[in-house]
Order: structure tokens, then C-alpha cells, then sequence
């Protein structure tokens, strides 16, 4: 018998008008025309072509001058070529010129789901039974490009969660890139890539100790002319320029609202889109608090796991994970270290379950299979639905199944607490499958989270319907974790 679940009637949909001022550049040559064309029109021309754009567009963006500004910034470099002194152009012609080269680009236009629920950094002015979080979404916006975004939200004592709604502006980040790399430690990290022997040295002979970016871009194009007719091997040289891409970091501006941060993918291995981030309140040793998220990071042919790391959702880290254990998608990490070891549970087969012990949080080897397919509605495959929750009977883990029809339901497990490759029980049943409300979509008969929460001793699951929307179910937990045991393994 299958467990009693409520479905709140919170229901979270695509914004339309979620939009943000990317830059856009289509090509060197159209773009040298373009900054032809604009530097050939009269003062009076700019000014009254830049005004309107202005006038609209500044009620769209914040500050759509500095973004102006910057974009076109980017293409200082092409002016020397041309002959135009760009230091000499008035702001209004440096603006007009910017607006040639930027684009709405609606973040969420196709899909906002696989949400993931985590406690908020700032838990203070709350009355007695309420809890403040922040949940994130995969974003799908033109091209099916998904990106990472945020809502904050409050539940209350009766566990009915209200969302805030977003701000007016969608911002990017300050990007800040690694511009040095100790290569002992880098191509530890590159052995994935599974390069022969011979063509790895020849890499590594051909850098010092210490190298920038632009190094080894250099000497992988070099590589990449003299081994031009292996398109295998060409393509793993192409991979080790996207790790050294892969580092990087993502500053906000402090006057943002958590809903104007966007992770875009800014990384050429991210260039398809980042996708179900799954956030984690990690707890270290010491009881300092990070919070983590495992996300997939696609370029239309590599999948390549990746950690981000932040303790304010204002600055985040971002870094490749590398290893045996991270080579599919799936990784979700555990709250805090196990008898002083990190510890990740990952699909990497795109069937089983595995768990991976490690010392390092970005190097996951030895991946040991812990769940295999055993009923009926997982028979394709089993996986996770976001980070263990600690209780004291054990790691619950949410899990999804994939049964017949390709529709995916979602389940749960119960870990042991000091050796949790080792599972005490399973639900027979799963604990939410779509009904007739939830099959439409852009995936139809799928329901998938990437991270639930308890409080008031529910356990609230939000999760993505049909790969369109996003909703939420609560059980309740003394009751899910007695079926879960008793069902057993």
C-alpha cells in the first residue's frame, strides 16, 4: 500500500518575461561592419537612435548603459584594425555601438523545474515554526539552454510554503577566471581525459611548472595542427583547454535580489547548458557552513560533472569534478564528512547507484555500486533525487525510478548512518508517480527533484513536472521512514 502524500497547490511556471542583456556576437567580419556603419553616422544620427533604445530598454534592464557600455568594451580590440580611435568616441556612439551587439535572452521561456530546497543563509526575524529558504531551478530558456536560478521563499508552521515573488531585473556576474595553473596538480586532475601516455607528456613537457591559460591554449592549437587527422585525438586535446575553462568564478552585486542571480554557463564545456544543480547545506568539521551543488555540465557531446561552492549565494566557485566516480550525471554529496572522508552517491552507469568515498572534494574514485534496479517501476534505471537527509534512523535519500513508458516516479531509502553503502530500506512503492494533472509537458510522465527538506517533521519534496513546472508534495516522516524500514531490502 502505497503511502499517503499531500500536493500542496504551490505551483511554480516559466516566466516569459524573465529576460537578461547578454552580449551577442555573430562573427568577426558582420561585427567589423558594425563598427563601420556607427562610426560613419553624424552626432545627430547616434543621438537620435540611441535615445528611444535607451528609453525602452532602461525600464527592462538595471543600468542598460553600463551593459551597453561593456558590451561594447568587448570589441575594443577589433578598432586599431579599423582604423577608429575608440577612446575617442562619446559615450552616446560607444552605447549605440554596445546595443548592436546585445540581446534579450528570456531565461526561462521553455521550462522551470528539478527544483532543489535548501535552508537560507539568514534564518533571523522568524516566528516560531516558520523557516526561510531558497530553492533552485533548472531554467530553460531559447535553444533549450539551461541555466541556474533562484526564488526565496517562506514556509510556515503549517508547512504551506509561500514564494517571493521575483525581482524586475535579471543580472549576470562578474566573471573571474584562474589565470595561473600548477601543472602537477592540473594533470593529476586531466588523467580523465584518457589521452595516451605519450601525447599527455608531450602537453606537459611543453609547459613550465606554473602556466597561464593562454599557454596552454597555445600549445594545444599547435598539437591540434600536427595531429589533424586523428579528430579523436584533436577532441581530447579540446577537452583539456575546456578544464583549464572550467575554473572560474561568479561575483553578484550586493543590491541584487537572489531571483536577479542567474548562473549562466559561461564555460566552453557548459556551452549546451548547466543542469540539475543539487544544493547542499554542508557542515564541516569545525561546524563552518558551505553550501555546495553537483550540476551537469553539457557541450552537446561531453557531459562533464561539475561542484559549485558558495556561502552567501552572492560569490560562488566553480570547479570540474574529476575521476572514475565522475564521469555521468547524478553526483549528489552527503551533509558532512563520514569517518572523515567526503562522501558522494552518483549514477555513473545510467543505471545503479554508487557511493564514493574521498579526501579530496573533487576527485571521486573507486565508485562502488550500493543500489541496482529491483522493482517494477525503477527497472530502467535508480538514481538520486538530490543530497542525503540525515535523521536519526539513518540517510533518507530520495530516489527516482524509471519504469514503463519512460515515466519516472519518485521514491525513497533509508542508508545506514555510519556505513551508508550499506541501505536498510526501500519503498516498495513509489512515493509520488505522475497523475493525470502532471503528464503534460516538455518531457511528459516525469517527475524528478533534485533536493527536498524537513521541518515540522514533514518532509517536503519539490519536484519538477514533466520537465515544464515545478510543485510540491509533504509526507510525513515518522510514517515514511517506519514504511521505508519496514519494507525493507
Amino acid at each position: 500500500m502505497r503511502l499517503s502524500i499531500e500536493r500542496k497547490t504551490t505551483k511554480i511556471y516559466p516566466d516569459l518575461k524573465r529576460v537578461v542583456a547578454r552580449f551577442f556576437f555573430n562573427g568577426e567580419a558582420r561585427a567589423k561592419s558594425i563598427i563601420q556603419l556607427v562610426a560613419a553616422m553624424n552626432d545627430a544620427e547616434v543621438d537620435i537612435t540611441i535615445m528611444p533604445i535607451l528609453r525602452e530598454f532602461s525600464r527592462r534592464h538595471r543600468n542598460i548603459t553600463r551593459i551597453f557600455e561593456r558590451h561594447a568594451d568587448r570589441l575594443r580590440h577589433l578598432f586599431p584594425g579599423l582604423q577608429i580611435d575608440y577612446d575617442g568616441l562619446s559615450l552616446k556612439r560607444k552605447l549605440l555601438t554596445g546595443s548592436f551587439f546585445t540581446n534579450e535572452y528570456s531565461i526561462e521561456s521553455a521550462a522551470f523545474f528539478n527544483p532543489s530546497l535548501i535552508e537560507d543563509v539568514d534564518q533571523s526575524g522568524l516566528e516560531e515554526g516558520q523557516k526561510r529558504v531558497i530553492m533552485s531551478f533548472r531554467a530553460v530558456g531559447e535553444g533549450h539552454v539551461s541555466s541556474i536560478a533562484f526564488r526565496s521563499g517562506l514556509i510556515d508552521k503549517d508547512n504551506t510554503i509561500s514564494l517571493i515573488a521575483p525581482g524586475n531585473y535579471v543580472d549576470e556576474a562578474e566573471i573571474i577566471r584562474n589565470s595561473m595553473y600548477q601543472k602537477q596538480t592540473f594533470f593529476q586532475n586531466a588523467a580523465s581525459i584518457k589521452l595516451p601516455d605519450s601525447v599527455m607528456k608531450e602537453v606537459q613537457n611543453s609547459l613550465q611548472d606554473q602556466f597561464e591559460y593562454l599557454a596552454l591554449k597555445k600549445v594545444i592549437r599547435e598539437m591540434q595542427q600536427r595531429y589533424a587527422v586523428d579528430h579523436l585525438l584533436k577532441k581530447a586535446l579540446e577537452r583539456i583547454l575546456w578544464l583549464a575553462d572550467s575554473y572560474y568564478e561568479l561575483n553578484f552585486s550586493l543590491d541584487t535580489d537572489l531571483s536577479d542571480r542567474v548562473v549562466f554557463p559561461y564555460s566552453d564545456a557548459e556551452s549546451r547548458g548547466i543542469e540539475d544543480a543539487r544544493f547542499v547545506k554542508y557542515t564541516s568539521e569545525n561546524g563552518n557552513i558551505t553550501y555546495y551543488a553537483t550540476y551537469t555540465a553539457y557541450d552537446g557531446i561531453t557531459i562533464q560533472p561539475k561542484l559549485l561552492q558558495t556561502k552567501d549565494f552572492y560569490n560562488f566557485k566553480i570547479m570540474p569534478l574529476y575521476g572514475e566516480g565522475a564521469q555521468n550525471k547524478n553526483l549528489a554529496l552527503f551533509p558532512r564528512k563520514i569517518k572523515g572522508k567526503y562522501v558522494m552517491i552518483s549514477r555513473i552507469d545510467g543505471i545503479n547507484s554508487y557511493i564514493m568515498y574521498s579526501d579530496k572534494i573533487n576527485i571521486w574514485e573507486n565508485p562502488q555500486i550500493f543500489q541496482r534496479p529491483k522493482y517494477a517501476w525503477e527497472f530502467v534505471q535508480v538514481g538520486n533525487c538530490g543530497s542525503p537527509i540525515e535523521t536519526p534512523e539513518g540517510w533518507l535519500i530520495i530516489t527516482h525510478g524509471v519504469g514503463p513508458m519512460r515515466t519516472y516516479c519518485i521514491g525513497a531509502s533509508l542508508l545506514d548512518l555510519d556505513n551508508p553503502g550499506k541501505e536498510i530500506g526501500r519503498l516498495r512503492e513509489p512515493l509520488l508517480m505522475p497523475n493525470k494533472d502532471e503528464r503534460e509537458g516538455y518531457v511528459p510522465n516525469v517527475l524528478y527533484s533534485c533536493g527536498s527538506l524537513i521541518h515540522n517533521d514533514e518532509l517536503i519534496i519539490p519536484y519538477g513536472l514533466s520537465d515544464y513546472a515545478s510543485g510540491f508534495a509533504t509526507v510525513n516522516l515518522e510514517k515514511l521512514l517506519t514504511q521505508i524500514i519496514a519494507d525493507g531490502v
